[in-house]
């Protein structure tokens, strides 16, 4: 009798602890915006910007500007006329002018990095040897940088501030000072999820974690 009890109350006890809800988590920061290109052509064994050239290069440096904390690469290419390691570096000098003249434009030279690939990646598949025009340009790439996430102590702070902005004090009875209280001992793991939780529960919007 007792053993039949005992397998009871154990199986009472794990449905119950099915029926808990998980725990409430932070959603994850959105990714950042897909990268902007803009395509720079040059004329054949040639490195100089012409106008178009330099009207796209224009169109580039206004768009990093809005864009804040981004990165540019600029990505040499030639056609397959000329010898591999001589078009190597003319890819290169093409990347080259493309980013003296971004910085012209006021874009920090730290900001952009150059790259050289010659023959590689055609935009317009031909045998060797041809003079294509689409094939000697350079990409620019221009890439927002993801926003650090905040750190546990950083978010516990964020979400005691919004708590307390937001959300009525008597309608979480004493939870909330609780994990305010576990936060500021350092306990992110214990404070975070019931913050979370709480401002959930109260259709609060959650701060942003980047």
């Amino acid at each position: 009798m007792l053993k039949k009890l005992f397998v009871l109350l154990a199986a009472t006890f794990m449905i119950a602890a099915c029926d808990e809800p998980a725990p409430a988590t932070a959603p994850p920061p959105p990714p950042p915006p897909a990268p902007q290109s803009f395509m720079v052509f040059f004329d054949w064994d040639s490195a100089k910007l012409n106008p178009q050239a330099t009207s796209v290069v224009g169109q580039a440096a206004a768009a990093y500007k809005t864009k804040g904390s981004s990165r540019i690469t600029a990505t040499g290419h030639t056609d397959t006329s000329g010898t591999e390691a001589y078009n190597m570096a003319l890819s290169l000098r093409r990347a080259n002018a493309v980013k003296d003249a971004l910085v012209q434009q006021g874009v920090p030279a730290t900001a952009i990095a150059v790259v050289g690939r010659g023959e590689q990646g055609l935009l317009v598949q031909t045998g060797p040897n041809v003079r294509e025009p689409q094939n000697r340009r350079v990409e620019i790439v221009i890439a927002q940088m993801a926003a650090a996430a905040m750190d546990d102590a950083a978010y516990c702070r964020a979400l005691t501030v919004k708590w307390r902005d937001s959300v009525r004090r008597d309608s979480v009875a004493s939870e909330g000072p609780a994990a305010i209280a576990k936060c500021e001992a350092g306990d992110y793991k214990a404070g975070i999820p019931v913050l979370v939780k709480l401002l959930n529960d109260a259709k609060v919007p959650l701060p942003p974690r980047s």
